[in-house]
């Protein structure tokens, strides 16, 4: 890899990584929800809603956004994601005590559309120009944006309600995030044809023999066993960490009653969450993905035992930052599987598919630790549902491996027919699993 490559590299990471950051705002709404019940009366359902509708639309439009930044290339679709988060947002401002359904056409459908279209365009430009061995690393900071958007926004949003109320909040917000993410999107870009990261064999270099690691399409993707086995793994995983994340401020009120943790607990599960992405992201690309997800499932099971002991402030903090890291740790590790198992060509989608495992993990995260409350007046039953879904996901990985792919062979000597190979099983040395 040329200097100027590695520098349009991580110019290219870099410009993810801020649109992330915009992005992120996902992560503040509990800060804008609390002021909707507060001043303008809403019950937790009417506040909730437009939140829960942009998840669900986040969650659908990957598939979609992942399609479009393979055919069309992550700039436009990561443009078109900055705008429509901004127009929704600037939409949401037109909202009023007695209606709450241009927020959630705003807010939940045009801004969860842009997020979405938006988070699939960051990642796969930025690890194109890397090679495997940096795969994991570059996709833990471009995704560790999203994650730690909350550190800022959560207090920014927060000083901006307090002076100019709710409706100038979302048209601040809606016209920086439209600027903002629009101009960092002119920055992704793919690597040009026949570009080979450093560490990879040129295409024209004079060797023996070379493979040619086969880039599965979507209708390819679903037929391997490895695509259905990640989906129940990420699943599972985001269960927890979405279930924890969604009501960790009434799991503070329920376990630690008169303490008021407010913005504490939002930084701390911020910057665990974008430093699980970082480091889980560098270990996997030592010690394998499969074996770093066994790590992570295992220890959020075992943070699921704590949360239900955390009766002082001490343990809570640090249950919120382990939370924060396993979970943080999945959105590292499964687009880099994914990269590793089905190839870069078509990652968006593929990815985007994988993803959806996310959307279902938070839906029922968050309802079935609710239904729970609600029956049993603790959180104690949904630790251990999490914890055993945390268990089943830890030995998921000892039957998860590589799919088999096709290898080519390319004799040296020109004028020698061309062997091909029939299917081996090309378990990806750069994943170690």
């Amino acid at each position: 890899m040329s200097a100027k490559s590695a520098n349009r590299g991580w110019i290219v990471t870099f410009a993810g990584t801020g649109i992330n950051l915009a992005l992120g705002v996902l992560y503040a709404w509990s800060v804008i929800a609390k002021s909707l019940t507060k001043e303008w009366g809403w019950t937790a359902t009417q506040a909730s809603l437009p939140y829960a509708v942009a998840c669900g639309v986040f969650a659908v439009m990957m598939v979609f956004a992942g399609r479009a930044q393979d055919k069309l290339g992550p700039r436009i679709v990561a443009a078109l994601g900055g705008a429509l988060t901004g127009t929704g947002m600037i939409l949401s401002s037109f909202a009023n005590p007695n209606n709450n359904l241009l927020m959630i056409i705003g807010f939940g459908v045009l801004a969860g559309t842009g997020i979405g279209l938006g988070y699939a365009s960051a990642t796969p430009p930025a690890v194109k120009w890397f090679p495997p061995a940096k795969k994991g690393l570059i996709t833990g900071i471009v995704v560790s944006g999203f994650g730690l958007a909350s550190v800022y926004i959560a207090p920014v949003t927060k000083t901006l309600l307090k002076s100019f109320g709710i409706n100038t909040t979302f048209l601040v917000l809606g016209a920086a995030f439209f600027i903002v993410t629009v101009l960092l999107a002119q920055l992704l870009t793919n690597p040009p044809a026949g570009y080979v990261p450093a560490g990879l064999p040129s295409q024209k270099a004079s060797t023996a023999t070379s493979a040619q690691k086969h880039d599965y399409d979507w209708h390819e993707m679903l037929k391997t066993p490895q695509f259905y086995l990640l989906w129940i793994m990420y699943a599972f995983a985001s269960f927890a960490g979405l279930m924890i994340i969604g009501h960790m401020a009434k799991i503070a009120t329920q376990q630690l009653p008169g303490v008021d943790l407010g913005f504490i607990l939002v930084a701390v599960l911020a910057v665990g969450n974008a430093g699980g992405r970082i480091i889980a992201g560098m270990v996997s690309d030592k010690l394998g993905r499969t074996r770093t997800m066994l790590l992570v499932f295992l220890s959020q099971a075992a943070v699921m035992a704590l949360l239900a002991k955390a009766t002082s402030f001490t343990l809570l903090l640090a249950g919120a930052a382990a939370v924060g890291f396993n979970y943080g740790s999945n959105l590292s590790l499964f687009p880099s599987t994914t990269a590793d198992y089905f190839g870069t060509k078509n990652l968006g989608v593929n990815y985007g598919l994988v993803f959806t495992a996310w959307g279902v993990g938070g839906v029922f995260g968050s309802m079935v630790a609710g239904k729970i409350v609600d029956i049993t007046g603790t959180y104690h039953m949904a630790y251990t549902v999490a914890a055993i879904l945390c268990v089943t996901a830890a030995a998921i990985t000892f039957i998860t491996k590589a799919p088999r792919t096709i290898s080519v062979q390319r004799p040296v000597f020109t004028g020698m027919p061309q062997m091909v190979n029939p299917l081996i099983d090309e378990n990806d040395v750069t994943s170690k699993d």
